[in-house]
């Protein structure tokens, strides 16, 4: 496969930005024990805090899609990755719970433009056949945050303290946000509107009542709804379970972390890449695609044995190989958005999908805070963890009973 050079960059540089997207939202869960002691949280304020940032990314998902449309993937790329960088920085100058709220929806609303952005400027930039490879580095990239990140933030903010740990990881974004506009990488080819061919009609503006009579938008809506909650359970709480289950503090529990979320990387490359392998065999994008799916949403159903492994490290390979599937899912859930849903309506439909997930991910997040809070425990949520791929699967089967390509 090959690449050209513009797009290569392109690639890179929405790499890094995903990158940036995970390190700033989690933060806040690598530091929870250090923000407890200092603030004097409970369990429901983190899970309040939390739910709010879910939110506050649900409601702007409203829009995020419908202005990456309309505006242009020039204006919004670099806009996304300002503005969540600023309000990232923001939460260093918190000092009390409601302050964290407001720095925690600010951020939710700004990051909401991550998702859209990307996925629609791979649909742009990289045809069928390379585009599963595409997004599975892009969806790989957030892995890399959330491996990057407890690496080097615990000992950050042991040197420098909470608060300019996230001035410093914040201020990273606005780096982006210049190498951007030094390079001219809203000059590429892809951005250039493409030359009229007379024998296609011109495409209409999106218009929302073609978005939700097509039924691939529910389809994506309720399988996000199903699916997507895993992720942000495990992305706020994973910290919490190494310190709560097996008494790891901060700096002990940074490795294993580092390893589950490399391993998830790991399950979006590898989906990604069968994907394309398969479709070079001759396989459709609907057996293909459904395949792997299923693969992954198995691979899910051993995750409550997490709270029975003998050790951390045990702990560490279920659920790196959770989210390893959970990625390879996802990845094929872009896939069917880019693959099935027209052009101009990628950003609009993605959005809408991540609004479904936030809500779900916001819901469980709260759910999360009070069962630990009254004692019950992690099991309700492991195995509602467990079944969530196998019917969000169903689901997407029930809507496309049959994938097939709208954007040749």
């Amino acid at each position: 496969m090959t690449f050209k050079l513009d797009r290569r960059f392109l690639l890179a540089m929405l790499i890094v930005a995903s990158i940036l997207n995970y390190a700033d939202r989690q933060i806040i869960a690598i530091l929870k024990p250090m923000l407890q002691e200092d603030l004097h949280w409970t369990d429901a304020d983190y899970g309040h805090l939390a739910a709010t940032f879910q939110l506050s990314a649900a409601i702007a998902f409203l829009f995020t899609g419908w202005f990456t449309d309309r505006v242009g993937l020039k204006i919004a790329n670099p806009l996304a990755v300002g503005s969540w960088s600023l309000a990232a920085m923001a939460h260093g100058l918190a000092h009390t719970v409601a302050q964290f709220t407001i720095a925690r929806v600010a951020l939710g609303a700004t990051e909401a433009l991550g998702t859209p952005t990307g996925v629609k400027t791979i649909a742009a930039a990289f045809d069928s056949r390379s585009r599963s490879l595409a997004l599975g580095l892009f969806n790989a990239a957030s892995n890399i945050g959330a491996v990057v990140t407890p690496l080097f933030v615990p000992f950050l903010a042991a040197a420098v303290g909470w608060r300019n740990t996230f001035a410093i990881v914040g201020g990273v974004g606005l780096i982006w946000v210049v190498v951007w506009f030094a390079s001219g990488a809203g000059k590429s080819e892809v951005f250039k509107p493409r030359p009229a061919d007379p024998a296609q009609p011109t495409p209409e503006k999106v218009r929302w009542s073609d978005v939700f009579r097509d039924r691939a938008t529910w389809a994506i809506m309720g399988a996000k709804a199903l699916f997507d909650q895993v992720w942000w359970f495990l992305l706020f709480w994973t910290p919490d379970l190494f310190h709560r289950v097996f008494g790891l503090d901060m700096k002990a529990f940074a490795a294993p972390l580092a390893v589950i979320y490399l391993i998830a990387a790991a399950g979006s490359l590898i989906a990604g890449a069968i994907v394309n392998r398969l479709l070079a065999r001759g396989w459709s994008v609907d057996r293909a695609r459904k395949t792997v799916m299923l693969v992954c949403a198995l691979l899910v159903l051993p995750a409550p044995l997490v709270l029975h492994a003998p050790s951390p490290w045990i702990a560490t390979l279920l659920l790196g190989m959770t989210l390893a599937a959970h990625q390879g899912f996802s990845v094929n859930v872009f896939g069917i958005i880019t693959d099935v849903v027209p052009a101009q309506r990628v950003g609009t439909v993605t959005s809408l999908g991540a609004l479904a997930g936030n809500l779900s991910g916001m819901a469980v997040l709260q759910l999360a805070g009070m069962l630990l809070t009254s004692g019950v425990g992690y099991l309700p949520l492991f195995l509602m963890a467990a079944f969530a791929y196998l019917l969000a699967l169903a689901w997407i089967h029930l809507w496309l009973p049959t994938l097939r390509l709208a954007n040749l």
